[in-house]
This record gives C-alpha cells, structure tokens and sequence, in this order.
C-alpha cells in the first residue's frame, strides 16, 4: 500500500529521527538503557549534558560525553538511509528532513536533506567562528583537557549542532515549514514524535496522505492514514522492491 501510495503522490517528503539511526549502531540516548548509563557513568541526564548551560559551566565532561556517545565516524548508512537515497534518484521523494546530527543521509546518496538539529560533521569556533571539519575535533592534538582549542585565535571550537536551550536555525526551520505544507504525502519514520520543537512541524503538512512508521505507538497513530510498527529498514527494503528500484 506504502508502495502505491508514493506512485501517486506528487511531493513526498520523509520526516525522521533516532530510529532510522539505531539500524547503523547508532544507540539512541533517550531509550532507558541510554538514560540509566548516561546517568550512572556521568553523573548526569542527556538532557542536562547536552545543554548550553552545561557546555559553559562544564566543556570538558561535555567534550567527553559527545564524543563517546554522539560521535559514530564508523557507522554507515542502513538499509533505510539507502532506500530513502533511491527514493530521491527516481523521483518518489522531494526532501528528508532528520533530527540526526550523524550525515548518514548524505552518505546515502540523498541529496535534499534538512538538518534540524545540525551536524557533527561541522564544527565552529564560538569566538572568532572560523570552521572546522570533525577530524579537527576529535584530534587530541587540538584540545586542551579534552576541549578543541581554535588555531586562530585559541576560542573553543564547538559542533554545528541544536544543544537543550538553544533555538532551531530560523533558515532552516523556514525550510522545514516549507516542504512539509507543500508535501502531499509526509512519511514519519524513526520517531516518536515526543521531541519539541521539532516533533511540532507536523502540524503543517495539509496533505492527503500521512504515513507513521515506528517500532512504537505516537501520539499521531490516531490521525495517520497508515500506521507500520515494524523495522523502518525492512518497510522502506520492500516498499523499495515493490517498486522496482
């Protein structure tokens, strides 16, 4: 049905998050395994590490968390990241829009990917703002107790990414806006919608088709045209199949 539904859409944009990662080895930190480890290890919630407050007050166990734990440079694109890329090449998808911060979208092969939260593979220096690439970061060399010290001017170089407390890029939040009002199928994978701001946008898509996949219940099954809880890798394989890509 998925199958048919994106030969007869004429916009189709895919919304994902975590899950569509999790395929790659890519744990996702708000499961209860990732909160209780994160807690007994750090001393901390997610939340409270991934702050901007916390990256002020305290960078090196901020360093320390994100590198352990959101940095992944071995991970490769999943059976999901792969059919979404294939969508893109023969016209069945428009746009990605993820709350990933891990590029493996663009890995992939797609092309048209919002970024909400930002990406670890683009990294900035918080006084002077010249750019770095992620190697800069995690190259020990360039730190000081842990934190990535600017060749410029010595400020600290930070990633490219949305922390707690901080404010979604207007340009991209605008661009977010834009694709899914326009969309006539919206496709939710990966997420359970349980994420502010970013699980709001979906109250902009005007469309006729809106298709929930997750392993788990959302608070958007009810209104959804189809629900799959099942792999989003294995839905989008066969969906892939079906039509003969």
């Amino acid at each position: 049905m998925l199958a048919d539904i994106l030969r007869n859409s004429k916009n189709t944009v895919f919304f994902g998050g975590a899950g569509v990662s999790t395929e790659s080895n890519i744990p996702d930190f708000r499961s209860s395994n990732g909160l209780y480890m994160t807690q007994n290890v750090y001393g901390y919630l997610p939340e409270e590490l991934l702050s901007r407050s916390f990256f002020v007050r305290k960078p090196e166990l901020f360093f320390r968390y994100y590198r352990e734990n959101l940095v992944f440079v071995d991970a490769k694109p999943n059976v999901a990241h792969v059919a979404l890329a294939k969508l893109e090449k023969a016209g069945f998808l428009s746009m990605v829009v993820t709350q990933n911060v891990d590029g493996l979208h663009q890995l992939a092969g797609s092309m048209n990917v919002l970024e909400l939260h930002g990406s670890n593979y683009r990294q900035y220096c918080v006084s002077c703002g010249v750019r770095y690439d992620l190697s800069y970061v995690l190259d020990s060399g360039n730190c000081v107790k842990f934190v990535p010290r600017c060749g410029e001017c010595d400020g600290i170089v930070r990633p490219d990414v949305v922390l707690y407390e901080e404010t979604l890029a207007e340009s991209v939040v605008e661009a977010v806006i834009s694709a899914i009002s326009r969309a006539d199928c919206l496709i939710v994978g990966g997420t359970s919608l349980v994420v502010y701001p970013a699980a709001g946008f979906l109250r902009y898509f005007k469309g006729s088709k809106l298709v929930v996949i997750n392993k788990s219940e959302t608070s958007y099954d009810g209104c959804a045209d189809i629900v799959i809880h099942e792999s989003i890798g294995s839905v989008l394989s066969d969906v892939i199949d079906q039509l003969g890509l």
